[in-house]
């Protein structure tokens, strides 16, 4: 009995848990989730269930969109109620399972006296719960765009609108809840420009890194209001940026300045032939100008290789119209 006793002593000893967390988080940096999730599985054994490998178990399962399971796994142990990120991604994998009452209870159950996440762990290296001031402003942010998200998918678009906005006043730098504030429509010109004016981006960033907020946001907002007027030149650094030339290409759009609009898409595509931002404007482009053939071309292509995207039958709709 004593030499069994001591046999098991040595082989625990001789397992590195840690070598195994590092072994699971390189696996998922090299996209292999399935080695990630057998080995995070076992690491949640090894070492009794640590909310942080219950966490990144999680993940690998969230990551292998198996979202019912991740979110179970993390409720039963009521890690969402005592981790951040387990709150978080717990949300996450509930929104993507389209579970969206439970998604919004788990997120109501957070919030006391309109305080989040009172009596949480932001780390899993300590159990001591933190403060309000604790908190990292871009996980709070995180969270109430995922709360935004929610009631955007609920169709109750005034609450969403107004979490977005809690997002990105709490972290300016929060692009995602700016993107869904502006890309889904759901603010006027004019309300659009009251919330860059009410940003506290001179609380959160240095004069120079103001700067270049508010002019990548400008570069954003609706450019059809008024398009005659030209954004301000970016810094040296960004003045190849893609996505600045996307905007500039916008506004020569809705400017009616197509030769010079198709002039920038153009070279935005060679760099990048499947840039997000730039096909719809280009797509359009090519429609004004009734370049048909390549219409043609690039519908093919976006269907050929893309035939899930809205974009690839955009491009088709678009080349029947013009014939």
């Amino acid at each position: 009995m004593e030499g069994e006793r001591e046999e098991k002593v040595k082989s625990e000893q001789i397992i590195n848990v840690e070598k195994y967390r590092r072994l699971v988080k390189s696996y998922i940096d090299l996209h292999l989730y399935s080695a990630a999730l057998f080995w995070a599985d076992k690491v949640v054994s090894l070492s009794n269930g640590e909310a942080r490998d219950v966490y990144w178990l999680a993940q690998c399962m969230f990551l292998m969109k198996q979202y019912h399971r991740a979110a179970h796994l993390i409720r039963s142990r009521g890690l969402e109620k005592t981790h951040v990120l387990c709150h978080y991604l717990a949300v996450r994998c509930l929104l993507e399972a389209r579970e969206l009452s439970e998604a919004l209870e788990v997120l109501t159950d957070a919030e006391k006296e309109g305080v989040l996440f009172p009596n949480m762990c932001t780390s899993f290296d300590s159990n001591v719960p933190a403060g309000f001031d604790d908190i990292t402003p871009n996980l709070t942010s995180s969270v109430l765009f995922l709360k935004g998200r929610v009631y955007e998918a609920m169709d109750n678009r005034g609450l969403a609108a107004d979490c977005y906005k809690q997002a990105l006043r709490s972290d300016v730098h929060c692009y995602e809840a700016f993107e869904a504030l502006v890309q889904h429509q759901m603010l006027s010109a004019q309300e659009e420009q009251e919330l860059l004016e009410s940003l506290p981006a001179s609380r959160q960033c240095i004069d120079a890194e103001e700067q270049l907020l508010r002019l990548l946001y400008e570069s954003k907002l609706k450019k059809y209001q008024s398009p005659s007027e030209s954004l301000p030149p970016p810094p040296p650094a960004l003045a190849s940026n893609l996505d600045v030339a996307v905007a500039q290409a916008e506004r020569h759009y809705y400017n009616c300045n197509y030769q010079q609009c198709s002039r920038i898409t153009e070279e935005v595509l060679k760099k990048d032939p499947y840039h997000s931002g730039c096909l719809p404007v280009h797509i359009s482009c090519l429609v004004e100008l009734k370049k048909v053939n390549k219409l043609f071309y690039l519908a093919h292509r976006l269907v050929d290789l893309h035939p899930e995207m809205a974009i690839a039958w955009y491009a088709v709709g678009c080349y029947y119209y013009v014939i």
